[in-house]
């Protein structure tokens, strides 16, 4: 198609996508691993700074405060290259692979806790005070009473947190790790078309957001019967 002079035929290349797309799609394990792992991470360790951010203690509600802010405040692409690249300069070594998963566990988990903050805060205080009235441990009353209702508000955004780190592991790629993009970048520079390359590799992260997407309503429906 020529339009204005200009060749929109040219912008895609369907026997170099097709013919490309066995390579590409070899990186997608790495992606799905670095996600799940660094959404594990993130899980977890999230829970655990949202309890310290609510928490009445300063000794624990203020180094959460401060590894949120930091967390939320710098480019992950940043905390990626001291990962990779600055610790060996102080001795501690990590594979790439092992660089992106702790990049992405760690930066997540700051989001987390705000989206798993704000869930606790959203279920009726009054559930506490019930199952202290009955003399139930606090971890008990969290474990069995509270975070069900909690994960039920909380699975969408959540998901939103995990869609965001598919996409980000793109960027796992400028520290050597072959997931779906750095394999992007190997054919583009081979076969010099950037351009169909990009919209391939786009056309991947798509159909893997929508099963995600998928899986949420799944989720939401089996939590539904926390309301």
């Amino acid at each position: 198609m020529n339009l204005g002079g200009f060749d929109f035929g040219g912008l895609f290349d369907p026997v170099l996508a097709w013919e490309s797309l066995p390579f590409v799609l070899s990186g997608l394990p790495a992606t799905m691993l670095i996600s799940f792992i660094s959404m594990g991470v993130g899980l977890v360790l999230g829970l655990f700074l949202a309890l310290a951010r609510g928490s009445n203690r300063l000794i624990l509600r203020w180094p959460a405060r401060i590894y949120i802010s930091f967390m939320r405040g710098t480019p992950i692409l940043v905390f990626l290259f001291i990962l990779y690249f600055g610790l060996p300069v102080v001795g501690i070594e990590f594979t790439a692979m092992v660089a992106a998963c702790v990049g992405f566990g760690l930066n997540s988990a700051a989001y987390i806790a705000e989206i798993d903050r704000s869930s606790l805060n959203s279920i009726d205080h009054g559930q506490w005070e019930s199952a202290r009235a009955l003399n139930m441990p606090y971890f008990k009353t969290l474990r069995i009473i509270i975070l069900p209702q909690a994960t039920r508000i909380a699975i969408p955004p959540l998901t939103n947190v995990f869609m965001d780190i598919v996409k980000a592991t793109s960027l796992a790629a400028v520290i050597t790790v072959p997931e779906l993009f750095q394999k992007t970048q190997i054919v583009a520079g081979r076969e010099f078309d950037a351009m169909t390359m990009y919209i391939l590799v786009a056309l991947i992260y798509w159909p893997v957001c929508i099963l995600i997407s998928f899986f949420q309503d799944r989720l939401e429906k089996r939590y539904s019967r926390f309301v």
